[in-house]
């Protein structure tokens, strides 16, 4: 898929994530839908592609919310890295795999995410992030990947491209 279609498909999942998914929160918790296309694509095509879509996508969100430029575009950019070197070793038409890497590069971007407000001196307890904002995040985001990952791979495949 070209890159200004993925863009576009990004700020398509950006639009959907900050209206419609604000009535679907569960305990205060809403799905990183962003961060599941940068990891779609990243598990499906490599590390490269998840990596630079992340930056880009971290970079649409971050100037979406106006505030810390460049922290989601990192922190996305790491998760979508991760989740391409998953792909490179892992069975990637499972979608129980899929959902796994996604729970783990999700919690590993949002960790990225707590460091990088740790260094803007930006305090959060830890255990209090970790069990209230990271863990369940990335919980409620794997619990979609069974209902869209199938959808994705059909998407995301280049005819070109081997899985």
């Amino acid at each position: 898929m070209p890159f200004p279609a993925l863009l576009l498909l990004v700020g398509v999942v950006l639009i959907f994530q900050t209206t419609i998914m604000d009535y679907l929160t569960v305990f205060g918790v809403k799905p990183d839908l962003v961060m599941l296309f940068v990891v779609f694509n990243g598990f499906l095509l490599s590390p490269r592609e998840g990596a630079f879509l992340g930056f880009a996508g971290g970079i649409i969100e971050d100037l979406f919310a106006g505030s810390y430029i460049g922290i989601n575009a990192l922190a996305k950019m790491a998760a979508g890295y991760l989740a391409g070197v998953c792909g490179e070793r892992l069975y990637k038409e499972n979608s129980l795999v899929a959902a796994g890497v996604t729970f783990f590069a999700t919690t590993a971007g949002l960790l990225v995410n707590y460091l990088l407000l740790l260094y803007l001196n930006i305090y959060m307890p830890f255990f209090y992030t970790m069990l209230r904002v990271v863990l369940p995040t990335a919980l409620y985001t794997a619990v979609l990947v069974p209902f869209l990952y199938k959808r994705v791979l059909r998407l995301i495949v280049v005819k070109n491209k081997d899985l």
